[in-house]
């Protein structure tokens, strides 16, 4: 079967580093290969690279070494905005655009040349428990925990292949936690959606994952879920 992803020996210079002794990488020899989707729990302690990773997974940021395909296509021959629309990102910080909430629902699918789906904007609110809310409020109103979900939504309504999210439950309570896990996990069984899923809560990332990616000393290892789980690999999963 053929990939519809690949990680081919990517590596990020270490821009800090001076101290004798220190590796000049930040993380290096990285390879993966997704063939179908997916549901990759991305861990390790921190200062290891995780959302660098992503970053550079999504083209927000460029590899120093290495190669990235999507469908075989590297990313060195490809449009950053059509990546971006398929291998999109979400980051653990939500940055809220100027105006309403509907405004950041519209606004994305507007920059990527998207029909806005409004249906499927009204149930993916709905979903997450943020119904109530008056799409006609003023984004930067929200709470954290609401702006985290906005913004999980706004990236959804492009119906991304790959999904890249950056600690994406990290400023919400346990049940929209869970609401959000569903969510997801509905999206990857129904859309076919491939998450990458970088978590500091190894309960979480045994509940959403069937591959694990283990950072640690730069570079990385990956293992089945189930089998991990079973058997954890020490230090390299603390924050």
């Amino acid at each position: 079967m053929s990939a519809v992803f690949e990680i081919h020996n990517l590596a990020k210079f270490n821009w800090e580093a001076g101290a004798q002794g220190e590796s000049r990488y930040l993380f290096s020899r990285i390879s993966a290969e997704i063939t179908k989707p997916e549901r990759v729990a991305l861990i390790g302690a921190s200062g290891q690279g995780k959302s660098t990773l992503l970053r550079i997974l999504a083209l927000l940021d460029i590899p120093d070494e290495g190669d990235l395909l999507l469908n075989g296509a590297s990313f060195k021959n490809s449009n950053p905005r059509e990546w971006r629309m398929a291998v999109a990102y979400v980051a653990q910080q939500a940055v809220m655009l100027p105006g309403s909430i509907e405004d950041n629902l519209r606004t994305i699918s507007r920059l990527h040349g998207q029909p806005y789906d409004a249906a499927l904007g009204a149930q993916l609110m709905e979903q997450l428990g943020l119904d109530h809310l008056d799409l006609a409020k003023k984004a930067e109103d929200c709470s954290g925990g609401e702006k985290q979900r906005i913004s999980l939504i706004r990236t959804l309504l492009l119906r991304p292949s790959i999904l890249l999210l950056d600690e994406a439950t990290a400023s919400l309570d346990i049940d929209s936690t869970r609401k959000v896990e569903a969510l997801l996990m509905n999206r990857h069984k129904e859309e076919g959606t491939t998450l990458i899923w970088v978590t500091h809560d190894l309960e979480q990332a045994h509940r959403i994952s069937n591959r694990t990616w283990v950072i640690d000393k730069g570079g990385m290892q990956e293992y089945s879920s189930a089998a991990f789980f079973d058997q954890p690999v020490g230090g390299a999963v603390h924050s």
